[in-house]
């Protein structure tokens, strides 16, 4: 199951799929709560195998959690619970993601970048930046508590809007863009550091042509999209969920299975 506060079926399909492909005895939902520790709960009282966490959840559910898993643990930041038994363990498949598609797109880390949020999709992302070696970024964020100790805990640097910046990288970690979403037709960043930018990085999944991937393929810029990394962090889900790993090639379609809705 997913708990998501914008219920989409892409992580519905995408799993369903592969349960049918590989004919394997499991049934994915997604939900939405106004409690997500009754919903956390109610996983572990009913025996649910497991749950994808999404925005606005994935620091809240870290005291509901028996274990976190380093790729947890490090990040502080929850995207997977695995009901093994009774207990809850956690783990951050965004991370990977993120991690696997810089590499398979190319991305220079002597890129400067400025990782747009603070919340738990930018933390798996300045972590898989540092991680991949960028040393150049920041992180931008309007809370002046969260911004400035995601940035301090990877040296990196904190700004609470772009104004000037104008970074090789930008990747943003925001829900603006998201369909459903109040700023669903909004640009995350502007206009002129779209064009100054080498390289877009949305992880909003849904739609996958957002307003700021739109415009970074209209300007011809290397373009990754949520769609990417919803595909790859669900394929981890996957393994962790039933312990089988599905090919490439079935994770290619089950990626494009769930996204023709």
């Amino acid at each position: 199951m997913s708990l998501s506060a914008r219920p989409s079926n892409i992580g519905t399909r995408f799993h369903n799929y592969l349960y049918r492909e590989l004919g394997l005895d499991y049934v994915y939902k997604a939900f939405t709560t106004s409690d997500i520790t009754a919903a956390i709960g109610g996983v572990r009282a009913l025996g649910i195998r497991g749950c994808a966490i999404s925005m606005p959840w994935k620091e809240d559910v870290i005291p509901l959690v028996d274990e976190m898993t380093p790729s947890a643990a490090t990040i502080e930041s929850v995207n997977t619970i695995v009901n093994d038994g009774g207990r809850l363990i956690a783990y951050n498949t965004d991370y990977l993601a993120i991690r696997s598609l810089l590499d398979s797109h190319g991305v220079s880390p002597d890129l400067t970048f400025a990782v747009l949020g603070a919340g738990g999709m930018a933390k798996a992302a300045v972590a898989a930046l540092t991680d991949a070696g960028f040393t150049e970024g920041y992180v931008v964020a309007r809370n002046e508590q969260t911004g400035p100790a995601l940035a301090e805990k990877y040296g990196h640097r904190w700004a609470p809007a772009l104004v000037d910046l104008r970074p090789g990288l930008v990747l943003n970690a925001t829900p603006v863009g998201m369909a459903g979403g109040p700023a669903a037709t909004a640009l995350a960043a502007p206009s002129a550091v779209v064009e100054a930018a080498e390289v877009v990085f949305d992880v909003v999944a849904f739609p996958a042509e957002t307003p700021l991937v739109e415009l970074g393929r209209e300007l011809d810029k290397e373009v990754i999209t949520g769609a990417e990394v919803i595909a790859l962090q669900a394929a981890e889900q996957f393994v962790l969920y039933t312990g089988v790993r599905p090919s490439d090639e079935q994770v290619r379609r089950a990626s494009e299975h769930s996204r023709d809705c």
